[in-house]
């Protein structure tokens, strides 16, 4: 490692250790930019307008924010700076919006919206999804600016608002704006390492479709005892329904809902992968799901169906009452070879199938939200940053074609063609999407480090660039 690489390396350390990151990252979660919440768009605005794009700027970034044209999204901010026509030009990415705060479920009276430093961990709503992790890569560029004086190679950062109401807009915009948005690969940041010891670079997402099964099978409730024993009732129903397709065991019988083939290099890049739950009282169940595939494989090279909420009655007051309707509100996590247009067909002609005529099916008209997406081992910019990680790090990082949760990823695969890179800088247990979320100080540590090496090695690939990363074996 050069003397001048490692200096800017513990320059991005140092800007953990002196408070720095940790006055950005405050700033930002203190803005409740709530996606999901009616009204919440003045926060989103603000949150691009007053806490990152100034930041961009001092960096010696140019800004433009867009409005966003779907009417329930939030706006985007593009940050670019061009150094050399023929230089690399990487792509990053990151939403600034949230899920709700979950205010006054925090433990030890936490507040979501201001950062709480803990031993090592950093509380607060953001921190792991997604704030945290574009500071991380906003703060090394900061880094390699500062030793260098400039980056060695160009820079578009892309930053919506709305990535947890399933990005809104997002493909729409990228289409509008192919040639602001150009770049050679994306490298960016979310989601948790494989195990918390583990370099994690991840290649791609599953996608995601949700859709309800709903039994409304009178116009009112009947009482349980006047009526019980002569009325269908449609929780039983549907649970008769739901056992035609998964089995106990938790293998998908449709067999449409299966991806035809897995390949080779799927497999062989699994191998040995670790699952950490970190600090998650929980361990997989070993018998849930596909048989004979490992936890790496059903997690990242297979699909899997899950049932998100049921609806019946009334829970928190059950009345002695047969209920008029009752719902499964559903899930299906894919991989690439899912035949996605198949799936609500073959879940209709399933239940016909079975009987099961009076259920119907309902699904958003933009379902599935995230359509599947990942990308070789072999990739020359693949093999690039796993050996600058590696210098970085000391060890090589757990590299997976995709991950087990879902991004707009297919969108910059698909619409903006390059290739997809993403370094996780959170683990299992960091209370995404629940109260108590957090970073961990090490994770931060070591994301500051590795991305502020991969920058710095890319303004060492300079104009003969694609040269150079055809050379890699």
């Amino acid at each position: 490692m050069s003397n001048q690489r490692a200096a800017a390396i513990e320059r991005a350390r140092s800007y953990l250790n002196d408070g720095q990151f940790l006055k950005y990252l405050g700033q930002r979660v203190s803005v409740k930019t709530q996606s999901s919440v009616a009204g919440s768009l003045p926060d989103l605005n603000y949150y691009l307008d007053q806490t990152i794009a100034p930041d961009f700027r001092l960096i010696g970034f140019d800004t433009q924010t867009f409005a966003n044209e779907a009417a329930d999204g939030g706006p985007f901010l593009v940050a670019s700076r061009i150094e050399g026509e023929d230089l690399p030009t990487i792509f990053c990415y990151g939403h600034g919006d949230v899920v709700p705060g979950m205010e006054g479920a925090w433990s030890e009276g936490r507040d979501p919206w201001t950062v709480t430093i803990e031993g090592d961990r950093i509380y607060g709503r953001g921190t792991a999804d997604n704030k945290g992790q574009h500071t991380i890569n906003m703060t090394a560029l900061e880094a390699v600016l500062a030793e260098r004086g400039e980056l060695g190679f160009n820079m578009k950062f892309l930053v919506e608002t709305s990535e947890e109401t399933g990005s809104p807009g997002l493909r729409e915009f990228c289409q509008a704006k192919k040639d602001l948005l150009a770049a050679d690969v994306l490298i960016a940041s979310d989601g948790p390492r494989v195990a918390v010891d583990t370099p994690t670079m991840v290649l791609g997402v599953r996608g995601a479709m949700e859709f309800s099964l709903v039994a409304d099978l009178r116009q009112e409730d009947h009482h349980s005892g006047n009526w019980g024993g002569i009325l269908v009732d449609p929780s039983v129903l549907l649970s008769y329904a739901l056992s035609t397709i998964i089995s106990r065991e938790g293998r998908i019988l449709i067999p449409e809902w299966l991806p035809k083939s897995v390949p080779d290099y799927v497999k062989d890049t699994l191998v040995g992968c670790p699952f950490d739950p970190g600090e998650s009282a929980d361990m997989p169940d070993h018998e849930w799901g596909e048989p004979g595939l490992s936890i790496a494989e059903r997690l990242y090279a297979w699909n899997s169906f899950s049932v998100l909420a049921m609806e019946a009655g009334e829970p928190t007051n059950p009345q002695n009452a047969i209920p008029k309707r009752a719902a499964l509100h559903c899930g299906l996590r894919f991989i690439v070879g899912t035949e996605t247009d198949k799936v609500l067909p073959a879940l209709r002609a399933h239940l016909d199938k079975h009987g099961f005529d009076m259920i119907k099916i309902e699904a958003p008209a933009d379902s599935p939200a995230y359509q599947a997406s990942r990308h070789d081992p072999n990739l020359p910019w693949v093999k690039w940053a796993g050996r600058s990680i590696k210098a970085t790090m000391g060890r090589a990082p757990q590299i997976l074609p995709n991950a087990a949760g879902s991004l707009p990823n297919d969108i910059f695969c698909d619409v903006l063609d390059m290739p997809t890179l993403w370094v996780p800088h959170s683990y299992n247990s960091c209370g995404q999407h629940a109260p108590d979320e957090h970073l961990l100080m090490p994770l931060v540590e070591e994301g500051l480090a590795m991305m502020t090496g991969i920058f710095w090695d890319a303004g060492e690939l300079g104009g003969d660039f694609e040269g150079k990363l055809a050379a890699i074996g």
